[in-house]
């Protein structure tokens, strides 16, 4: 399918995009049907213990895991982090690397980095919970996180729904425009302990929501500042953050996690050295692809298991802001 020009231009003016319908329900089924396994093997071992009063089992994808949230949070809090992994990037199953090399997605992302793509690690599942707060995440823009010398390349975020999303149940809201003034300061220990640009520093652009349909796919730049806010509704506002960049850019791929050490200067990192970087696309070599999910396990679970250093970018935390 790929991008228009039109559409193009409004990625490179705005900072984002919505692709509607790019993602048809088979595309997304396998990984909603992984999720709601891991909900399922939890809540029932949580019952089997004595943890919860029953397994939900007559409740679907969008509830079940709020209802579990409802009667015991601590319950809720240990099906979340089987889901979660590390730190949202744990979960590398077949669905997910099907996904991440979906041709429709990767043609689209392909119009906006070229031909020859990386599968940027810092892939998350975020699950928000109905009137928890600590699934809310504060402004930021993913360059935050990021190696500085990155903050030149671009690094595209798809952020997809796995259900309808709305203001009520927590879409995600954009600053249009933003991304053209560069990174903002960010700082440590915002809300939830995610990174966070403190209001008064966010730049005067109106916040835009991104209310959007099962399917629907949002492209933003990895300086394009976001956040999502409280889920009002009754329902879990599932979606995942999926991210590439040209093989050009800064990354990991087939490199030792080892050498990423305190004494390795950090230009010569990945920009998001903490995960493995994978190769979706390459025209001259596409021996180099991930294509197995066993290939994708194994990678992940080398730089899980390796720690590889990753000297972050030294920002102040918010405590100590002056």
């Amino acid at each position: 399918m790929g991008l228009s020009q039109k559409e193009i231009a409004q990625f490179s003016t705005r900072g984002y995009l919505v692709k509607a319908g790019l993602l048809a329900p088979a595309d997304l089924h396998p990984l909603q049907s992984a999720l709601s396994d891991i909900v399922d093997r939890g809540a029932k071992k949580l019952h089997a213990g004595g943890k919860l009063a029953g397994p939900y089992e007559q409740e679907g994808f969008e509830t079940r895991l709020a209802r579990i949230f409802n009667e015991s949070e601590e319950a809720g809090q240990v099906v979340m982090g089987m889901i979660m992994g590390r730190g949202g990037g744990g979960f590398s199953g077949e669905s997910m690397l099907a996904l991440l090399r979906n041709a429709g997605l990767v043609d689209c992302v392909s119009d906006l980095v070229g031909p020859d793509i990386v599968g940027a690690s810092a892939y998350r599942i975020r699950p928000k919970i109905p009137a928890h707060t600590r699934t809310e995440v504060p402004w930021h823009q993913d360059s935050g996180y990021f190696l500085p010398h990155c903050d030149r390349h671009l690094i595209v975020t798809c952020w997809i729904p796995l259900v309808d999303v709305t203001v009520e149940n927590g879409c995600l809201y954009v600053i249009p425009g933003a991304h053209e003034s560069g990174v903002f300061r960010h700082y440590t220990g915002g809300h939830g302990g995610y990174l966070e640009i403190p209001g008064d520093e966010l730049p005067g652009n109106k916040p835009v929501p991104m209310e959007m349909k099962l399917g629907d796919v949002l492209f933003m730049t990895n300086l394009t500042p976001h956040a999502s806010f409280v889920n009002r509704s009754e329902i879990v506002r599932w979606s995942i953050d999926l991210r590439y960049q040209s093989k050009d850019a800064p990354n990991n791929a087939e490199e030792d996690p080892a050498t990423y050490t305190p004494e390795r200067d950090p230009v010569t990192m990945a920009c998001y050295p903490s995960e493995a970087d994978f190769v979706i696309r390459d025209s001259t070599h596409p021996e180099r692809e991930i294509r197995t999910p066993e290939a994708f396990k194994a990678l992940r679970d080398r730089y899980h298991e390796a720690k590889p250093y990753n000297p972050g970018r030294g920002w102040t935390r918010l405590k100590d802001r002056e």
